[in-house]
């Protein structure tokens, strides 16, 4: 019996340690932004992920306590985004939605661990989920809290979905990468994670992740480009006058990021095609 309770003790303890563990390292990852728009909403090097892996470990319930902890922590580097509210209501729904329970979700990352065999996969479709969660959540408050703000008042349900997706699907697509890469080459059933011997991605594929990836990160800098021009940075109003009135200057980097993104994504595509058509033949 007190063998059993010593045990349950370590676990707990060794189960915390890890969890404070990825709590700092998901919290240093969001702090190192790739891209940072200005009207709020950044892109990060897989930073839910560590948040995402307490869950797929140790359970949705543990998960969500530690990804709530995340949220609160979001909540206060971003506490000055609080003071354009004065409402008490107003100042609540941003805490919520934009951070505690956008958060929070990430606890979620890990309820098809029991559903799939393959860990990846398993890992993969929690990070989905828990994107496309998050990304409502951000919606919602866009179109309700934010709306006549940073958010046009007309249209606000399409602004918010247009406007948050130009950082939510450059981030999704950097989890659902990590998630894929590390959920292949490490086990993390066991009590401490260990390597997957003879890992390897097919280079058709690494092509194809590329190319989609090459497309949509030009499409999330035209989106968030055309954006900045078209939101007034005082008032934060939305106007389509300003866009006909832009220089060549403007246009010229849409245009040379728009036809780069779609030769790399048409050449890779092709390539992986190719070798894909190859190996077929070489296996007959």
């Amino acid at each position: 019996m007190t063998q059993l309770a010593s045990k349950q003790r370590t676990s707990l303890a060794l189960r915390l340690a890890e969890s404070g563990i990825m709590l700092a390292l998901a919290t240093v990852l969001s702090l190192l932004k790739l891209a940072d728009l200005p009207y709020g909403g950044s892109i990060t090097p897989a930073s839910m992920f560590p948040i995402l892996l307490i869950a797929y470990r140790h359970g949705t319930g543990h998960g969500l306590l530690v990804a709530t902890l995340y949220g609160a922590i979001q909540q206060l580097l971003g506490l000055n985004t609080l003071s354009y509210f004065s409402t008490w209501y107003s100042i609540v729904a941003i805490i919520l939605l934009d951070y505690v329970v956008a958060f929070a979700v990430a606890g979620l990352g890990g309820i098809f661990k029991k559903k799939l065999k393959s860990q990846a996969l398993a890992l993969v479709l929690g990070a989905l989920l828990v994107t496309v969660l998050r990304y409502l959540c951000h919606v919602i408050s866009g179109c309700t809290v934010w709306a006549g703000m940073s958010i046009p008042t007309q249209a606000a349900l399409i602004y918010s979905f247009i406007y948050n997706a130009t950082y939510m699907l450059p981030e999704g697509i950097i989890l659902v990468l990590a998630a894929y890469y590390l959920g292949s080459c490490l086990d993390f059933s066991k009590k401490l994670p260990v390597r997957v011997r003879r890992f390897a991605i097919p280079a058709c594929d690494w092509l194809t992740i590329a190319g989609g990836g090459a497309l949509l990160a030009a499409l999330a800098y035209d989106v968030a480009k055309v954006f900045s021009l078209l939101q007034d940075g005082e008032t934060g109003e939305f106007t389509l006058t300003v866009l006909t009135s832009a220089s060549m200057d403007f246009f010229l980097p849409l245009i040379v990021v728009s036809l780069a993104g779609i030769f790399l994504c048409a050449l890779c595509f092709g390539v992986a095609a190719m070798l894909s058509k190859k190996k077929g033949k070489g296996s007959v």
